[in-house]
């Protein structure tokens, strides 16, 4: 798995690892020999359909389920998950789908009983409740019980509580699952805070435009295997479909570009010629020069390139999709 360089030329530490992860309950199996390396202070993103083993990865990483014999060597914050369990625990923050908070009892001792647990004396709790209250902007809502807040509301309570033993990785399993809009862009802003802050998330989602907008590495999974992983861009460009679409107001330049452009793909009633492209800059110059040589004025020229949706239906469908192209990052932008 790639991993981002730092400004001194050496790979970041490594906060998850894990080679031939195996998981089965019976008959059935739910991993089969996955490779993990996640780079400390990043954010990963694990995608996949319902099934595809997501909470499973989570659980197993986490301590909560045991990986099968015969997986290879697991490490998450430095610690071997089968040597160092506590250790492990110690490192760790876990958030699920359905939230972990007591609807009975207000925010304020919801973050209490967790200091409690984490074993913080009386002062040093009620301190990091209230400073976590404060950064979540929870305080209005402290004394309130939990059942009265919102989804947004038990979901931020949720990552603060998780956040009080000052974990260094943090797993979030499908953390925006039912949310409205805003509540989901502020689980963005969230995230985006803890990595700044040199923490590590582990992130499964089944919104694509969450990983987009979040991950530094994605990896997709189905049926208990990495169909593919990378970046955002290095994944689209897995997905062909790509093209430069070039739409003409004049009949008489419209003809004139069909003509030359053999392999465009023509729409006599809109105008507008579609050419297969990477969407790289080396060919939309390669396009805005024959266009300035041929004296042809184009209205409008606009790059399609696929999306990760692309990407994921194209993956988890089985289709066979290539593992190198020029397929370019998703963009839709005029430029002339």
């Amino acid at each position: 798995m790639p991993m981002s360089k730092r400004g001194n030329g050496q790979e970041p530490p490594t906060a998850v690892s894990a080679v031939g992860l195996r998981k089965s309950y019976g008959d059935k199996r739910v991993l089969d020999g996955i490779d993990l390396r996640i780079p400390a202070g990043t954010v990963f993103a694990l995608l996949g359909p319902n099934g595809a083993g997501k909470t499973t990865v989570v659980k197993i990483l986490s301590t909560l389920i045991s990986a099968d014999a015969g997986s290879g060597d697991i490490s998450v914050g430095g610690h071997d998950l089968a040597a160092e369990p506590q250790a492990v625990r110690a490192a760790i923050g876990v958030t699920g789908q359905f939230s972990a908070v007591d609807g009975l009892i207000t925010g304020e001792e919801n973050m209490l009983l967790m200091a409690d647990l984490h074993h913080l004396s009386k002062r040093e709790g009620r301190r990091v409740a209230a400073e976590l209250l404060e950064r979540f902007d929870l305080v209005e809502a402290a004394k309130k019980p939990a059942s009265t807040y919102s989804g947004g509301m038990k979901r931020r309570l949720d990552i603060a509580m998780t956040l009080v033993g000052n974990p260094r990785i943090i797993f979030l399993d499908e953390p925006t699952t039912g949310l409205d809009p805003r509540s989901r862009h502020t689980m963005w802003g969230i995230i985006r805070e803890l990595v700044s802050g040199g923490v590590t998330v582990f992130l499964t989602t089944q919104y694509l435009d969450e990983a987009d907008e979040l991950a530094d590495h994605i990896a997709v999974l189905n049926d208990g295997r990495i169909a593919a992983e990378g970046t955002a861009g290095e994944l689209k460009r897995l997905v062909p479909g790509g093209h430069v679409r070039l739409r003409f107001t004049d009949p008489t330049a419209y003809r004139s570009a069909a003509s030359a452009l053999s392999e465009a793909t023509r729409d006599d009633e809109a105008l507008s010629l579609q050419i297969p492209s990477d969407g790289s800059q080396r060919e939309l110059r390669s396009i805005l020069d024959w266009l300035d040589t041929a004296d042809v004025e184009a209205d409008e020229l606009t790059v399609h390139t696929p999306d990760l949706d692309d990407v994921f239906f194209a993956l988890t469908a089985k289709a066979d999709v290539p593992h190198q192209s020029d397929q370019p990052n998703q963009a839709k932008e005029n430029v002339r």
